[in-house]
């Protein structure tokens, strides 16, 4: 089991969701948060005064696979984020990460099954 963890663009997570559909991954988690990379955010003009904005809106995806489901999940996401046909700084990043354990609280089902 792993944990796929997807910083992308808010703008972009329809196209994200949809992605992930088509090859069958229903669940997962959203979040917004902030944070800046190579983006290094910008500048913007309040009420006359100009300030940096250094952490950009983002979202964050975790999705919870087992093993068959790691290749198709990071191509879809891939797939969806990504911007034009070669992409764009600020498209965003995933992480891997392995998944020593997972519980549905209902059930009590472990592992797999409670993916």
């Amino acid at each position: 089991m792993k944990l796929i963890i997807a910083i992308i663009q808010p703008s972009r997570l329809e196209a994200v969701k949809s992605a992930l559909t088509e090859v069958e991954v229903f669940r997962l988690t959203v979040m917004d948060c902030q944070g800046f990379g190579r983006q290094k955010g910008h500048t913007e003009v309040y009420r006359g005064h100009e300030f940096t904005v250094n952490l950009l809106r983002k979202v964050q995806l975790q999705i919870a696979v087992n093993e068959e489901f790691v290749e198709p999940t990071i191509e879809a996401i891939i797939k969806g984020a990504r911007t034009g046909p070669k992409g764009e700084v600020g498209d965003g990043k995933i992480f891997i990460l392995p998944l020593e354990d997972c519980i549905r609280i209902r059930t009590g089902e472990r592992g797999g099954e409670a993916i």
